[in-house]
């Protein structure tokens, strides 16, 4: 019992559309305070890296930072990679170039997308029946080409306290509010609309869905459909979590964060 207490692990955190790494603050700290290493990453664009999300050129570009990141792992060396929502179409892409650097992926109520099919299927059914009223006072624009524009996203602070944050501290909400971001969808995008992620890579990454309960934008039941669409997906439970665990459950996803980490079955 001893032995697996000691055990370390290199946790690489990956946020969702329109925040940065500032949200997994009250993970990275129990995770260190636990004894293991955490890279927290802004995506392009995202957080407190430079430049404006609605110029990020690229799912690619947008993505950068992670696939360098797990690229740099020394040899030898195998990092737990965690995403969050929008974030799990990145950890994917991840998973495809480096299956060999990654000792498991956790999607955290994030987009899991399936081998054989584009990254954009996902979103897509994700999408279904969610009009503009749904997204409430967000604000929802165009970038790039005029002629095959993309779509960007902005939270608003309405939307986010009864659909995103509902069941999180109310001095997360006000950190998020402040701190969110214009995002890219990329839904034209090249990487996200090939025919990118293989059964032969991908597929062969240990993968856990960790299931928020109570996601008032993803309903428990679309995070269990995309886990089915991966067969061999390990799915757990997380009761009272809104679309931010990090936030609403935060003690309880790191310590599940870690449990899986130190469970090497697949």
């Amino acid at each position: 019992m001893e032995s697996v207490k000691k055990q370390q692990h290199h946790f690489v955190l990956i946020h969702g559309v329109c925040h940065g790494a500032w949200c997994w603050y009250k993970v990275a700290t129990a995770l260190e305070a636990a004894g293991h290493r955490v890279t927290a990453l802004d995506m392009a664009g995202c957080g407190a890296s430079p430049g404006r999300g609605e110029e990020v050129a690229s799912f690619e570009e947008y993505s950068r930072p992670v696939l360098d990141a797990v690229a740099a792992l020394p040899e030898g060396e195998k990092a737990v990679l965690v995403a969050h929502s929008f974030g799990g179409q990145t950890l994917a892409l991840a998973m495809e170039r480096y299956p060999e650097k990654i000792a498991v992926a956790v999607f955290a109520t994030a987009t899991m997308p399936a081998a054989g099919k584009p990254m954009t299927y996902a979103f897509k059914q994700l999408s279904q029946g969610k009009g503009a009223d749904f997204f409430m006072d967000s604000t929802l624009g165009t970038t790039g080409d005029p002629q095959n524009p993309d779509k960007t996203f902005l939270f608003g602070p309405k939307y986010m306290a009864k659909r995103v944050y509902q069941l999180s501290p109310p001095e997360d909400l006000t950190l998020g509010i402040t701190m969110v971001r214009p995002s890219r969808r990329f839904l034209n995008d090249e990487t996200m609309n090939g025919d990118v992620l293989t059964a032969e890579r991908y597929g062969t990454v240990r993968r856990v869905y960790v299931v928020a309960e109570d996601d008032e934008w993803k309903p428990a039941e679309m995070q269990r459909l995309m886990a089915s669409w991966n067969p061999g997906t390990e799915v757990m439970g997380l009761q009272g979590a809104d679309h931010m665990p990090m936030f609403s459950k935060p003690r309880e996803l790191s310590e599940l964060l870690m449990e899986i980490a130190n469970n090497k079955q697949s």
